[in-house]
């Protein structure tokens, strides 16, 4: 297969979870690929919605495995919402509802501890990703503070996401029922936001017809990325099914095996 467009590509927007590894362990050829696109010297930027690590935690983890990036490399979730809060909701009081210490990514952002009768009033509730502290309690919290005019905020809207042991259920359904309860609508930071592609290519320093997008997930990865200009590559792995694919509202650019094969595309060495 040839180039992907006639432009040259000059940076290369990549997500982690089930295009680069899955369960945090590489998946085959990976690492060789990245090195590949960092050697033909095109920019990278690593874009996740995962929220379950920092930034400098999931740069110690891949670079553990082999893969040549730190910390500057990787735009989070996490990290776009504490930008979107400093503009949007300046001194807000923010419960968040999220598996993981990310707080660190969250650089100035005034969280509360919303457990207990004298926590004072919330004024954004902030949801990241899905795990064992989405119990009844706290979600029944969040709705509470919802129906006292708190904002939400939520990272992303993943349905799923994929473990070595199969797909898992993420926070993207519980933001929609959040929703439909409070009847509210969610400002959603992380992807298919406009804004995370916009900062992701201002960290590179790219314009949206340099850049491509890979990723596994056709709505939230591929056809949000086409929509703000930037080339989508899907692949056949993490939680690509096909009849997702089928079910899309749009069709990738490009549809490939795996992130091994991506170098290939852009006329890599």
């Amino acid at each position: 297969m040839g180039a992907v467009r006639s432009d040259p590509v000059r940076g290369v927007l990549i997500d982690i979870d089930g295009v680069l590894t899955v369960s945090w362990k590489p998946l085959p050829g990976t690492v060789e690929a990245l090195r590949a696109i960092r050697a033909a010297g095109l920019g990278v930027a690593l874009v996740t919605n995962t929220t379950s690590r920092t930034r400098a935690s999931i740069a110690r983890t891949l670079a553990g495995a082999g893969f040549p990036v730190d910390a500057d490399d990787i735009l989070t979730a996490p990290a776009v919402t504490a930008a979107h809060l400093a503009e949007h909701h300046p001194g807000a009081r923010c419960a968040l509802l999220n598996s993981g210490d990310v707080r660190e990514d969250l650089a100035g952002v005034q969280l509360v501890d919303d457990d207990g009768e004298d926590a004072g009033p919330v004024d954004v509730v902030v949801v990241g990703g899905a795990g064992p502290e989405f119990g009844y309690a706290e979600l029944d919290r969040a709705f509470g503070h919802l129906q006292r005019g708190a904002r939400l905020v939520a990272m992303h809207r993943n349905l799923y996401w994929r473990t070595e042991d199969g797909l898992r259920l993420d926070s993207g359904a519980f933001v929609a029922g959040l929703e439909a309860a409070a009847r509210v609508e969610a400002e959603v930071t992380g992807k298919p936001s406009p804004a995370f592609f916009a900062a992701a290519l201002g960290h590179l320093g790219v314009r949206a017809d340099q850049a491509l997008m890979v990723g596994d997930d056709v709505e939230s990865d591929v056809l949000a990325a086409q929509r703000a200009g930037i080339t989508g590559v899907l692949v056949r792995t993490g939680k690509f099914l096909p009849e997702t694919l089928e079910a899309a509202g749009g069709t990738p650019d490009r549809v490939v095996d795996s992130f091994a094969d991506v170098p290939g595309l852009l006329d890599t060495p």
